[in-house]
């Protein structure tokens, strides 16, 4: 009988050693594919790279004086201004493929209730990405850019490097993506029951001050920038609490 629970305790130790290298070879196969993608994503985004950078130039040459040119000031600096936008932007051209990737790996291990909450957190993080890198790109960078360069006078002219314009607006378009994650983070701390509602609305004074916090850090040091991220992180800290209080008066999804 010891021998019999030996070698079933055996069987059970080999079989799963055999599950985690399956689930391991899937891993790997599933990260070479979104890999791949982006690779590919890479090459063909350096093709449209020009065009790109014209689109997001767009806000700098509307503050600047008709016909003002963009200036690089080392020999490799257009190539690796390409080269950093096609990087970045394979990120999420790409998104779908390698979402779908993690999705593939995961999903089967995952609850019926526990999929539609991760579906809902992915997209609406997704959703709240973009709007906050438009909302940069539309509302932010014409009001920053046209108070930077309305110190230039006759004897001082703003001639703009392609390659420090583009690390600020990657940073920015960042910083703003990041921020509108907030009501994500409101929602999931209190659908998860790591905290309640009614104590992250009575942390409100603490989440102002880092929001204030936060936007100095990543913008550059000007007021307009600051306060044009820190009060739609407060606005959609408020909107998150609101939601979660709807929520919170649903009843859980839960599986059968």
């Amino acid at each position: 009988m010891l021998a019999s629970k030996k070698t079933m305790t055996q069987q059970q130790n080999t079989t799963n050693e055999a599950s985690i290298l399956t689930h391991l070879h899937e891993l790997r196969r599933r990260f070479q594919i979104a890999i791949i993608a982006y690779v590919v994503g890479v090459m063909v985004l350096m093709n449209f790279s020009s065009v790109i950078f014209d689109f997001m130039a767009i806000p700098l040459r509307s503050a600047l004086p008709p016909h003002t040119p963009l200036v690089f000031l080392n020999a490799p600096d257009v190539f690796f201004t390409y080269l950093k936008i096609a990087l970045v932007l394979s990120i999420f051209v790409t998104a779908p493929i390698t979402f779908y990737q993690v999705w593939a790996f995961i999903a089967p291990g995952l609850y019926k209730h526990e999929r539609k909450l991760f579906l809902g957190f992915f997209i609406s993080s997704l959703v709240l990405l973009f709007s906050g890198a438009a909302f940069a790109f539309y509302a932010v960078f014409p009001m920053i850019f046209s108070f930077f360069l309305s110190f230039s006078s006759e004897t001082i002219q703003a001639m703009p490097a392609i390659k420090e314009y583009l690390t600020l607006v990657l940073k920015l378009l960042f910083a703003f993506g990041i921020s509108f994650q907030v009501p994500i983070i409101v929602i999931a701390l209190t659908r998860l029951d790591i905290m309640d509602v009614d104590s992250l609305a009575a942390k409100r004074r603490y989440v102002i001050v880092w929001a204030f916090i936060f936007s100095a850090i990543l913008t550059p040091p000007d007021i307009i920038s600051q306060v044009m991220l820190a009060i739609p992180m407060y606005i959609l800290f408020e909107a998150g609490i609101w939601v979660a209080r709807w929520m919170e008066s649903k009843p859980k999804l839960t599986d059968a």
